[in-house]
């Protein structure tokens, strides 16, 4: 400890008030830890500030605005203006409205908060650097600690954010006024979620892409679906080519990107954003001090209880590695304290599904067939295509589908794949399924309610045993 340093102790240090971080304080307090939270910036982390929340509420209102204006099938004709300033001001209401309630429930469940940006000095020992100026140091000792610090946007070289016209999601998430034309680097679950929300609002964009499709990872259907959609709301993409550099002309930002031939194009916007991923956050943190190096990617190695490893140093969140999703985070974090409290607890990643919030939605959980197949199952798969479905029609949205997994011989859920409205919302019967080892059979012989979209849920595993009513069985 340094001269003049204020000195604390505590049980459970948690550094980051993300969805990772600010559940296991809770959590930790819970359990009867004395329970020490630190955040630098703002409670309820990235995820809740300046990514999940805000790009969701803008996508709703891109939603309400190309709903209104698209509405003629229906004999409604409206022409919906846009007033960004208002927009953002609702969105930051929002995302006020969460970070004071993140503060109030830490404060209500005993968590002691520390504003400062936190650095170990040994396995358990701490320093807290708190912001301003003349503000000094404070040490704290811990028994555990749970890193959850989050990630941060990539940079591509040569497309440095600190540069006006190149705009990260955060940066584009607090703009007042949207760019006529954008040019998007990176096809991505980011890139195609701002994409569609942006030209939904009246932005011409065009994306770029180095890979030959959009959604790399998702299944070539899905990625069909949500490709196919994109174009039709006038999104121009480019795959196979890669940013290579950026310059101010007269009439705006001029993208120039090559692909592995050799060959280069131009792209004109008037901003270009940079959607290519998010990278750890850990090099504040000093982790040499305790003998932890990241992997070549930047994340903690850790188990199945969150344990990096140092025994007492927990992770959790974006910086414990794929997949980067807050309620993954959130289910980590749950884990990591109930560990350093002496409980038997553990992660199952199997049941931790998995949204995309473009034009359809596209939402996942376990197994794909070819996944199952490659498990070493016989896979059987039921799909209910939303066509099909009376509600997803009397809605107007009846692209995608519902497809579920399963094991042949004992009919166990092994996974599913939905693309279509509200996707988001009816994975989460899938992934009950999942986690409670539930049967076809367990599935297709739960009542529906009807019409509702998650009639096609049992319809798929009907389909899946040969017996749906409302499809073709295969």
């Amino acid at each position: 400890m340094v001269m003049g340093d204020i000195a604390t102790a505590t049980d459970l240090l948690v550094i980051g008030a993300g969805p990772g971080g600010y559940v296991a304080a809770i959590r930790g307090a819970q359990k009867g830890l004395d329970t020490t939270l630190v955040e630098k910036d703002a409670y309820g982390g990235a995820c809740l500030n300046r990514g999940c929340i805000p790009s969701k509420a803008f996508i709703h209102g891109a939603d309400v605005v190309h709903d209104a204006a698209t509405a003629e099938d229906l004999g409604i004709h409206a022409d919906p203006a846009v007033d960004m300033s208002r927009m953002q001001a609702w969105k930051s209401g929002v995302v006020d409205q969460l970070t004071s309630g993140v503060e109030k429930l830490c404060k209500a469940n005993g968590v002691s908060l520390l504003e400062g940006t936190a650095s170990f000095e040994d396995e358990h020992t701490a320093r807290i650097a708190h912001g301003g100026e003349g503000q000094g140091m404070e040490t704290v000792e811990f028994e555990h600690a749970v890193v959850a610090t989050g990630s941060r946007p990539i940079q591509v070289p040569g497309f440095e954010f600190a540069d006006e016209p190149v705009l990260s999601s955060e940066d584009l998430l607090q703009m007042e006024s949207l760019p006529d034309r954008l040019v998007v680097v990176g096809a991505g679950y980011i890139g195609m979620e701002l994409s569609t929300m942006l030209t939904k609002l009246g932005t011409d964009v065009t994306v770029v892409e180095m890979l030959d499709d959009v959604l790399p990872g998702y299944e070539s259907d899905v990625q069909r679906t949500i490709r196919s959609r994109a174009e039709s709301l006038g999104i121009e993409f480019h795959f196979g080519e890669g940013a290579s550099g950026w310059e101010e002309t007269g009439d705006g930002v001029v993208v120039t990107t090559e692909t592995e031939d050799g060959e280069t194009s131009e792209y004109l916007g008037d901003a270009v954003l940079v959607a290519v991923g998010r990278q750890p956050v850990t090099d504040t943190l000093e982790l040499e001090s305790i003998g932890l190096e990241p992997d070549e990617n930047g994340f903690l190695a850790t188990d199945d209880r969150a344990r990096t490893d140092v025994e007492n140093v927990f992770a959790v969140g974006d910086v414990a590695g794929e997949p980067m999703l807050a309620h993954k985070a959130s289910a980590e974090g749950i884990v990591a304290a109930e560990v350093a409290a002496g409980e038997p607890a553990a992660l199952d990643q199997q049941a931790i599904p998995a949204a995309v919030f473009t034009d359809p939605e596209i939402a996942t959980v376990g197994m794909t067939e070819a996944e199952a197949d490659e498990a070493g199952f016989d896979p059987v798969v039921g799909e209910m295509p939303l066509r099909a479905s009376g509600r997803a029609l009397s809605m107007g949205e009846s692209e995608g589908f519902v497809r579920i997994v399963a094991d042949e011989e004992s009919e166990i859920v092994l996974g599913g794949q939905l693309v279509g409205p509200n996707a988001s919302e009816l994975v989460a019967e899938v992934a009950l399924a999942v986690e409670m080892s539930a049967t076809l059979e367990d599935v297709a012989g739960t009542v529906h309610t009807h019409p509702t979209l998650a009639e096609a849920v049992m319809e798929a595993a009907e389909n899946a045993q040969g017996q749906a009513i409302h499809t073709l069985n295969r």
